[in-house]
């Protein structure tokens, strides 16, 4: 797995076991929501700084965001989308 994969991985399985929106995640980290979405697509390629961010916002060192996923591990599912009651 390359490292933008590993990122992706990492951050989707972080946010969704903590049960965090895009939204929350985003609005935390102090970066753009869309953004965020291209990080977990594969599609955007954070710098250190940004990991950095990443990481305090969701308390966990920022060796999480490059964990190996163990070979039978199945990758994290989005949340339910849609916005939660208040």
């Amino acid at each position: 797995m390359n490292g933008r994969a590993l990122v992706a991985w990492n951050l989707r399985r972080l946010r969704v076991d903590q049960l965090i929106s895009q939204d929350k995640l985003a609005a935390d980290a102090c970066v753009d929501r869309a953004y965020l979405g291209g990080l977990e697509r594969q599609a955007e390629n954070p710098t250190v700084d940004l990991l950095d961010k990443i990481a305090k916002a969701l308390a966990v060192p920022l060796e999480e965001l490059f964990r190996e996923p163990s070979p039978d591990e199945i990758p994290p599912r989005p949340l339910k989308g849609g916005r939660k009651p208040k």
